[in-house]
């Protein structure tokens, strides 16, 4: 036996590589009895793989079930035999015999299907159930009887099972070998010759069964025939053949067949006993047995459709005649399958955790199910519950693979309990389940974000520093490093520059650029933002810029937020006093100057006008101006009259700051009057400041002349757009001709320019704009009220001085449109009234009280001209 079988490896029938790489599935073809390190196929190079990457991506051999007795080599990638082949053990009768097997491959994970066919040699010789058969033949059997026998069985398939039988040499008897497709082969022995008892009481016969293999395997059986007498009527069954179906869960004891054979002897010879024998399988012997005397079959073992599903029995009828005759029929059983089996499920390869970031389709696990029941009890189906974010994919039959099919977000689920349920299709269906844990492993997929996009932080100017001013928190759901996250100060900058006017509002002169950090800092760890620095409202009124939250993951997520740092005024700047307009201490415009020029002046530091004796109450002669770098209440100002106290003939606007008779003047009064003015502001505490002025009291000619000197001085300021210029006392005396040739050549320059423009009005077409439909409105403010005017038809003049915190708008009344009125095609229309004629001294009115038309407008006025 050795020896065929070496021989059998020799010839390697490896049909080896059917390798047919047909839906990721190769193919080997190995012979049973294969000695160990037979190398079925070279497994790594049919797989695409390159020298030494089967051993790097650790290939590997799983076999779901059982043991595959092939194993890969490591370093070759060779598919190796690793323990004896034997192919009745693996498969028995079935053919063809092939094993299926899973190769792994990772780095990444790959699967691929191996079916591996165990090619059958004559390895078995045939066998019969017994070295000896005694048989009892009557000597009265006439030539042609036929009595039965049982053949030889042959564990190899195909050829190597097909058996021949011989019998040795004699001329009584013959085999007759019937092959039919309901019950299989049936043997024969034939009786040829008439038997004499008296000449050969006992004939022994050899019976010889040869297989088909290549050398051709024998086994034997002794016949041992003893001849008897006179009973010449065998038992005789109805059938020859019966068939009957049996569920695999009957129970023991249950009924297979009741069988009644009949003898057309008398007495004795007409008595029969029942005996059974098992035909196939070999293994049956201990699962049903037969009552002798009544004939039935019952069940004295367990069916299992999975191990057995056809029973061949034969059933002999022996009377008791002196020589007994027998009558034989079989009984062919087949196994009804029932839903006895519930499906397996197993899991040859898990794969986590599973990155939150996997893409679609990544193979977390590899599972095999299987049914051992037969038609729609071994159909199985097979589903994953819950059924998201995980599915699966069949990818052989019985093998599927647990794959992605929904994203994962480890911040919403971090670990998965996965379930595998089987279902097969009996009634009613039995079901099994494996449980898979799959945890998730973080990346670094969420930036860092702030509870708000924008911080208002306020702050009071001259903190201390190192002063806490807020709190910030930015939340990152990823874990461990990827959660950490670090605060910085994302540097912007912001111009330092001067601040100043009486209402508190900066106006950067771009002195310089300071980045962000020098002013505040952050704490990386907490988020706490710091001062680095005390706050100047003056020269800084709102900060802006950018924290930065940083995650440490890989690559670093970041998030932003905006922290708007507004500085809150205290009232730590006294109000400071303007010099008087056009002096070459201010830088104002063209508009001011004609303000100023309504008689203040300075000498030594002392402010000083004029005023004429008689004039009414309420005259303004002066007007006090300063500012205050603060901003709000600390820079709003009022103007008290310090001294002389008690009822002088001047008073101060509280708000405006400007100094009027408080009645009419006379010469009681004397010639000069010194006020001392205080200027104070509304903060907690107050800050104040003071000034003198000296008012001169003259004769009303002279107060005139200085009047028109000085609206002359405007005149020829707006005309050139060039600061005013401020004339002392004694200068204005002294040219007091020249100013009056001034005055007079100004307001008949202008009167002159009236009557063109008049003249130019009444015959010009109109403009679109005297026809518009409605006047606008326009809504003046300042800090003590607001005013509306017509915006129909304006023209403005303003001239701002450095300082200046607000404009003010002065316009004409708003007259409403004339009715219209037919006019005569030959007529010239009527020019429009809204257009007036504009004469030097209302010019000159219009400059020199532009300062008193709003106490509150500031130094910035606008003259309109309607």
């Amino acid at each position: 036996m050795g020896e065929r079988c070496c021989a059998a490896v020799v010839r390697v029938l490896v049909l080896q590589a059917a390798c047919a790489l047909s839906g990721g599935q190769v193919r080997y073809s190995v012979p049973e009895e294969a000695k160990a390190g037979t190398v079925v196929g070279r497994l790594a190079q049919d797989l695409g793989l390159e020298a030494g990457e089967a051993e790097a991506r650790r290939l590997r051999l799983v076999a779901p079930g059982r043991r595959a007795s092939v194993e890969v080599s490591g370093a070759s990638g060779a598919l190796l035999v690793s323990s004896r082949l034997d192919r009745e053990d693996l498969c028995g009768k079935s053919a063809p015999c092939a094993l299926r097997l899973e190769v792994l491959l990772e780095r990444p994970l790959r699967v691929f299907h191996v079916q591996l066919e165990v090619t059958d040699i004559n390895d078995n010789a045939p066998v019969f159930p017994a070295a000896r058969k005694n048989l009892s033949i009557a000597e009265l059997s006439v030539p042609g009887s036929r009595f039965p026998l049982e053949g030889a069985s042959d564990a190899d398939i195909g050829v190597n099972a097909q058996l021949t039988y011989t019998l040795s040499p004699n001329e009584h008897f013959s085999l007759d070998l019937q092959k039919m497709e309901e019950d299989g082969e049936s043997l024969f022995l034939v009786l040829r010759k008439s038997l004499d008892r008296e000449t050969i009481l006992v004939h022994r016969l050899v019976l010889t069964a040869s297989d088909g293999g290549r050398p051709s395997l024998t086994g034997t059986m002794e016949l041992v025939i003893s001849v008897l007498d006179v009973n010449d009527n065998a038992p005789q069954f109805n059938q020859s053949v019966y068939k009957m179906q049996l569920p695999e869960n009957a129970e023991r004891g249950t009924l297979v067949i009741r069988l009644n054979a009949t003898d057309l002897d008398e007495g004795a010879n007409s008595n029969i006993s029942y005996s059974l024998q098992i035909l196939s399988p070999q293994d049956g012997r201990n699962i049903f047995g037969i009552d002798k005397n009544s004939g039935e079959i019952r069940l004295k073992g367990d069916l299992d459709f999975e191990v057995d599903s056809l029973y061949r029995l034969q059933v002999d009828a022996t009377d008791k005649g002196t020589v007994p005759l027998s009558g034989h029929c079989k009984v062919v059983l087949e196994v009804v399958d029932v839903n006895d089996n519930a499906p397996e499920v197993w899991v040859t390869s898990l794969s986590v955790p599973v990155p939150e970031d996997a893409s679609l389709g990544t193979v977390v696990a590899l599972l095999s199910v299987s049914d051992r029941d037969s038609g729609e009890n071994g159909r199985v189906r097979c589903w994953v519950w819950p059924a998201s974010p995980f599915g699966l994919e069949a990818t052989f039959a019985g093998s599927y693979s647990l794959v992605l099919r929904e994203a994962l977000d480890r911040e919403r689920v971090s670990e998965y309990e996965v379930e595998v349920r089987a279902e097969d299709g009996g009634a009613p269906a039995l079901r099994a389940g494996r449980g898979l844990r799959v945890p998730v492993s973080d990346v670094n997929d969420n930036a860092p974000l702030f509870a708000q996009a924008v911080y208002t932080v306020l702050a009071r100017e001259n903190n201390a520093a190192g002063a806490e001013l807020a709190r910030l928190w930015a939340r990152d759901p990823d874990e461990a490093a990827n959660g950490r996250v670090s605060y910085s100060v994302w540097d912007g900058g912001v111009g330092v520059g001067g601040g100043g006017g009486a209402a508190g509002s900066s106006s950067s002169s771009g002195v310089g650029w300071r980045p962000a950090s020098s002013y505040v800092s952050v704490d990386a760890q907490s988020g706490r933002l710091w001062a680095l620095q005390p706050l100047d409202y003056e020269e800084l009124q709102v900060l802006q810029f950018e924290v930065r939250a940083v995650d440490a993951g890989e690559p670093p997520l970041s998030g932003n937020a905006t922290v708007q740092l507004f500085v809150l005024d205290e009232n730590d700047n006294a109000p400071a006093l303007l010099p008087p307009a056009g002096s070459a201490a201010e830088a104002g415009g063209v508009a001011e100057a004609a303000v100023a020029l309504a008689g203040a002046g300075s000498e030594s530091g002392t402010l000083w006008a004029w005023a004429a004796w008689g004039a009414p109450a309420g005259q303004v002669v002066a007007k006090i101006r300063a500012v205050d770098a603060d901003s709000g209440y600390n820079a709003w100002l009022r103007y008290e009259l310090w001294e002389p106290r008690g009822k002088g003939p001047f008073r101060v606007g509280l708000y405006s700051g400007e100094v009027s008779t408080a009645r009419a003047l006379d010469e009681a009064d004397g010639p000069r009057q010194r006020l001392l003015i205080v200027v104070r502001d509304h903060g907690e505490p107050a800050r104040s400041a003071t000034a003198t002025l000296s008012v001169s009291l003259l004769e009303a000619a002279e107060a005139a002349l200085a009047a028109g000197s000085s609206s002359s001085s405007s005149l020829a300021a707006v005309s050139r757009s060039a600061a005013g210029v401020e004339l002392g006392a004694g200068a204005a005396s002294a040219a007091t001709n020249v100013w009056l040739v001034v005055a007079i050549c100004a307001v008949s320059s202008l009167f002159l320019l009236a009557v063109v423009l008049y003249g130019a009005s009444r015959w010009a077409p109109r403009a679109a704009v005297l026809s518009a439909p409605g006047p606008t409105t326009l809504v003046c403010a300042s800090e003590v009220g607001s005013w509306s005017y017509s915006q129909r038809h304006s023209r403005s003049l303003c001239v701002a001085d450095g300082a200046a915190k607000s404009d003010l708008m002065v316009f004409s009344p708003n007259f409403p449109p004339p009715p219209p009125a037919p006019a005569a095609k030959d007529t010239q229309p009527e020019p429009s009234a809204l257009l007036d004629t504009v004469s030097a001294n209302t010019l000159l009115s219009s400059l020199s009280r532009s300062q008193y038309l709003s106490p509150e407008a500031g130094p910035c006025a606008a003259a309109c001209l309607m």
